[in-house]
Parts: C-alpha cells; structure tokens; sequence
C-alpha cells in the first residue's frame, strides 16, 4: 500500500491523540529508517531516545530471536534465570542497591510516586495521606491520571480531573523556590536533569547539585526521572552525573532495551525499595525473561561499542555546526549530547513548517512548544551522517 492509502486508513480507524509527520515507515537500520516508498531518512527523534543503540541493532535482533524461543513470560509469581542477572548488572552498572522493574516510562514513574509516599509514611513518620512530592513547572513523566496531576501542559493535562492531589509545583531551575516548598511533609523531589519535551531545557549550572544538598539537609528523596535523558543521550550514562550527583532514586526506561520492548525500572537503596513487600505493588510483565535478555544486551551494547562518548562528540560536533547556520529564524541553539533543540524566533512562523521542510529533504525531526526543533538522532549516528544533516538543515532555513 502506498504512504496516502496507510495515512487513510490511520485517519478513518486511529484515534487522533497524535499529529504525525506525513511519512510511513517500513523499515530502519542504525540512524536510518525507510519510508514504504523506499526513500531514505535520517531519524532525529530516534523514538524519544528509545533507540539510543541504533534501530535494529543486529545484537538485540539476535538477542530477541534467540530468547523469544526459549520463554517469555512466566510472570513474577514464579522466579526466571534471567530476572537475578539483569537486577545485578543494572545496578552495579548505575550504582545502586536495587532495582524494581516495569514496563513503561510512566509505569515506573507511578512506581517511584508510590515509593515515595510509601517510604514517607514508614521512615520519615509523615502523617498518613499527608504526603507531598514536589516537581517541576514544564515538566513532562508521563500520561497518565496521577502524572498529569502535576502536568502545567494544558494538552495534556485539560479534562482528566478530578486531579491526584499532594503535589507542589515550583519553577524549574529555581532554588530558592524548591528551599520555600519543602515542609515536614515533603517526600521527595521529582525532577527531569533536563527537561526533554520542553525543548532539551536545561537548568542553571550547579542546580542539581544544590538541590540534591537541600533534600539531603530536610531529609527529602531526590528522584531523578533519567527516562529520556539517561542511557548515553547526553554524552554520560545518567545525565545527573554532570553534577556530580547520584540522586535516592532514579526511573530509566526507553533506551533500557533498544527500542526492541517496553522496559523500565526503578533503581534506588535497599533502605527505599525495602518499603514493598510481597503483595503490594508489581507488574505482569515487569522482570519478564524477554525484557530481561533484551535490556541486558542493550546495556552491554551501550558501554562496548562507547555509545556515550560517541554522544558527547557528536554531539559537540552538531550543536557547533547549528549555531553557525546563518538564518535570521534561529534565535539560539541549546543543547547537551545528542539532545538538542533549535529555537526559532517569533518570527520564524513556528517549528512544524521547518520539520515539513526537514522531512521533504530527508530528515525526522519533532517540534515541540511551537517554536522549536528537536534533535535527537541515535547515538550511532557517525560525523558522515551529521555533515549531511547539516548541509540539508542548512539549505531548508536558506530555502524557507
């Protein structure tokens, strides 16, 4: 069937809670993908940094071939051989004690929500059903009831109440507003190192830092959701490692496996994680021995093949190459790794006509927040690869 056929089709039977790109497509390999007309694109999204690896990389290909005829699922009611190897990998690779596993990015934020309250209750001797945790203006975890409570985006957030409450919202990147939210029932502190579906925002330089020091004097967990920005996307494993920072608890997902399934997973101390007990919280799929054997290839492939070094050079080599584009859209360019956003001016008549002019001209790039461009290529792509973008972004901001 042709892109117009399949478009059709998803516009008659799909419920419209996306506005995708006009392309279909078929087939990907590395940083490239194909459209089922087989015209050839750079992928600038990489799935919201979920193939951090590279679609399809043969390794995980093989991996998945190789467990899927062995076993799947056997649910957490039973143990698996593989479950005990990916908890202990993970967490010497991370730094932590222990690790609780999920599926989705919003299934271990909603875990990390709920251990917080948990470990407020039974450690920190908060009043029951007192609790608060506080987060962040602009702040994107997930979708869904619980986590767009504490949304600010009006898409996401609009007519899904009545609204879980026992969450404070302060300014992003503002420490004297986190210092006045904390009180004696204050849990923890949920915050993205840098905010990715705001436009790759990060905060003032040593934020992190004081932060993780505040939590620390009031007794407060510091939990980082590193779903997007962990896993090699900004030049380091954790992206709260370029403050020096290893916060209570950390959520990682997406990259976890590839792009080859759904994985996520809580990681924090034994003295966190130990609030659960048999019974009180779990998934059907979380630990199973598919995502196992996935998840585990995905991080050997991250440090063997030096994945997050490539994203600091790379990286640095993008982000120098944007700014010296000479246009009169691009007010500035930020960003950390292979996670970058191009801010247009007002003038510029907003993001999506450039992203439609990028993808004419064979590059996927996302808009976000009107008037900015998102990249965020997998951490494969090579110095070839981003020459040839930048020549192609060039001439769209020259031609538009």
């Amino acid at each position: 069937m042709t892109s117009a056929e399949l478009i059709a089709m998803e516009e008659q039977y799909g419920a419209h809670n996306y506005h995708p790109l006009d392309v279909v497509i078929e087939r990907a390999q590395g940083p490239w993908v194909w459209d089922v007309e087989g015209k050839r694109y750079l992928d600038c999204l990489a799935a919201y940094s979920a193939v951090n690896q590279g679609h399809c990389h043969p390794r995980l290909v093989k991996v998945m071939q190789d467990q899927v005829h062995k076993l799947t699922l056997t649910s957490r009611a039973f143990r698996n051989n593989l479950w005990p190897l990916f908890a202990k990998e993970t967490c010497e690779l991370l730094g932590y004690e222990m690790m609780l596993p999920m599926n989705s990015g919003a299934e271990a934020v909603e875990t990390a929500v709920k251990t917080a309250r948990k470990w407020g209750y039974l450690k920190k001797g908060i009043p029951l059903n007192q609790a608060e945790i506080i987060v962040c203006s602009g702040n994107f975890h997930g979708r869904t009831t619980t986590i767009v409570s504490f949304s600010d985006d009006p898409d996401g957030r609009d007519y899904y109440g009545p609204y879980t409450p026992g969450f404070v919202m302060v300014e992003y990147g503002n420490l004297e507003a986190l210092k006045k939210a904390i009180t004696p029932n204050t849990a923890a502190f949920l915050v993205e190192p840098i905010q990715g579906e705001s436009g790759v925002v990060s905060p003032p330089s040593g934020y992190l830092r004081a932060a993780a020091q505040l939590c620390k004097e009031n007794n407060v967990l510091l939990m980082c959701d590193e779903i997007q920005s962990g896993l090699g996307r900004t030049g380091t494993l954790l992206a709260s490692e370029h403050e020096g920072v290893k916060p209570d608890l950390i959520t990682i997902g997406k990259a976890l496996s590839g792009g080859m399934y759904p994985v996520s997973a809580v990681l924090s101390s034994r003295e966190i994680l130990g609030v659960f007990k048999p019974g009180t919280h779990g998934s059907t799929y979380g630990g199973n021995p598919l995502a196992c054997a996935v998840s585990r290839e995905a991080l050997r492939v991250l440090v063997e093949e030096k994945l997050c070094e490539n994203a600091a050079a790379m990286g640095d080599y993008l982000i120098n190459g944007l700014r010296r584009i000479d246009t009169p859209h691009i007010d500035f360019v930020r960003g950390i790794g292979l996670w970058v956003g191009i801010v247009l001016k007002p003038q510029a008549g907003g993001a999506r006509r450039f992203c439609v002019a990028l993808k004419e001209r064979g590059i996927l790039a996302k808009d976000t927040h009107t008037h900015i461009i998102r990249l965020a290529p997998p951490l494969v792509v090579t110095k070839a690869d981003i020459d040839w973008a930048l020549g192609e972004i060039g001439q769209v901001f020259k031609t538009l």
